[in-house]
């Protein structure tokens, strides 16, 4: 299904890299915003979607700096690649340069591309906590609309064979799960998200029935 691109537009992006002190032409940014929204609407994303940018940038507000992060955290997206991350960050850094962010915000949104890596989040980060809280905040949602998530994020993973995915999705999830808290600013959605993680981890790892 196609991506609704009326919930980010070049000029939500505008709107954030301005507010970071951006002070490119507006046809720059525009340009730029245009590039990334073609990226988020690419035909080999089922999950990572505009849908997924818009509601992440929702949950991080009037936060200019973050919001940047978000628009640049999957915007390079290949399901056959282990560096989607790092290509980010280095392309992400390099859109920011034409709009001429200032360098100490576009080194901070970079590092912030990175943590999506892992969603490692240091003590005292906030930035880091806001963007990985809205990174996350799927895995918390009702367990149907996990399913879909699920089902969305298999679809992207097509290529791979179902007993590969099986071993490779497992290790996603214990990797998630290993960490001391899923959420730093919103922590009630903490108890739901980590059921959801092991039921599915669960139904991942329970030999099925004999036919």
């Amino acid at each position: 299904m196609a991506a609704d691109t009326t919930l980010f537009t070049a000029d939500r992006f505008a709107a954030a890299a301005r507010a970071a002190g951006a002070t490119a032409p507006e046809s720059v940014l525009a340009e730029v915003g245009t590039e990334l929204v073609n990226r988020w609407s690419e035909p080999q994303r089922h999950y990572h979607t505009g849908e997924h940018l818009a509601a992440c940038l929702d949950l991080v507000g009037d936060e200019p700096v973050v919001a940047l992060a978000v628009w640049g955290h999957d915007a390079v997206y290949d399901p056959t690649a282990a560096d989607n991350e790092e290509r980010s960050a280095v392309l992400t850094g390099e859109l920011l340069a034409e709009c001429q962010v200032p360098a100490p915000v576009i080194e901070e949104v970079v590092r912030l591309v990175r943590l999506t890596a892992g969603h490692s989040v240091a003590p005292g980060d906030r930035n880091g906590a806001l963007l990985a809280d809205a990174d996350l905040a799927i895995l918390a949602a009702p367990w149907p609309d996990y399913v879909r998530y699920v089902a969305a994020v298999r679809a992207e993973y097509a290529h791979v064979p179902d007993d590969l995915w099986r071993i490779g999705r497992s290790t996603v999830l214990q990797s998630l799960l290993t960490l001391p808290t899923l959420y730093h600013h919103t922590p009630a959605l903490e108890p739901a998200a980590r059921a959801n993680l092991h039921r599915e981890l669960d139904s991942l790892t329970t030999p099925a029935p004999p036919g």
